[in-house]
């Protein structure tokens, strides 16, 4: 039951991917806010398929968080593809920093630069990473939407503590501005690269917000402390 649950959720899944994708390659000639609507689409849409095929239910915790500031950034832990999408239903239209690979993938990787994602190219030196921290500060101050990063680097197992990336510790100093951590507990119900998902709740944490001027080595320890303590409470 649960690989056919899992074979349905999954061709529903891509297919969408798809479909949204070439919808919204039109729209790469009009404004960002658009594809930014589509963006936002689809990520109800995998909520919603979730919760058809597997009766995998979302809860939204802490959404007060996002109400107390301007501007901010989001840290979130990282388990499944599913929060990428997810995110995007209570944050508004978040900036995203991904792999330089994604954006090469046609109409879907087009959309993403359409809205201003910021790439790197892991574990090596290039032209784009050396000024990869102004990037990320331009995007902030240009634009009226908060950065979304995962300070994992990757997505990784519900039971995993793998420490958080020191270059998060980097773009907190660079921008100045309150981080809101978040916890979650996707992993156990969509296991990073497993094809089958399973039945259950998601639950999405939004934690008080760190305020800004604390040394980034503090910061880190705090923030990752925090995440983890959180997730071990969802469980």
């Amino acid at each position: 039951m649960i690989f056919l649950r899992s074979l349905f959720f999954n061709i529903f899944l891509y297919s969408g991917i798809v479909v949204v994708s070439i919808v919204a390659s039109p729209f790469l000639f009009f404004k960002e806010k658009h594809m930014l609507f589509l963006g936002r689409f689809l990520s109800h849409y995998v909520i919603w398929i979730l919760k058809i095929f597997l009766n995998t239910k979302t809860e939204f915790k802490g959404l007060d968080n996002l109400k107390k500031y301007e501007k901010f950034f989001v840290a979130s832990a990282h388990q499944s593809m599913f929060e990428t999408f997810a995110l995007q239903t209570v944050i508004n239209s978040p900036i995203f920093i991904l792999k330089k690979e994604l954006l090469k993938i046609p109409f879907f990787g087009w959309g993403l630069k359409k809205i201003g994602a910021i790439e790197i190219v892991r574990n090596t030196t290039t032209k784009e990473n050396l000024n990869f921290f102004d990037r990320i500060k331009e995007s902030v101050e240009k634009n009226n939407r908060p950065l979304l990063i995962f300070p994992q680097g990757t997505r990784v197992k519900y039971k995993d503590r793998v420490p958080f990336k020191k270059g998060v510790g980097k773009i907190y100093e660079t921008l100045k501005i309150p981080c809101i951590p978040v916890g979650l507990n996707s992993g156990k119900v969509w296991p990073k690269n497993s094809f089958k998902k399973y039945p259950g709740k998601i639950t999405i944490s939004f934690l008080p917000p760190i305020q800004s001027g604390m040394e980034k080595e503090k910061f880190l320890e705090r923030l990752e402390a925090e995440i983890y303590k959180e997730i071990d409470l969802i469980d």
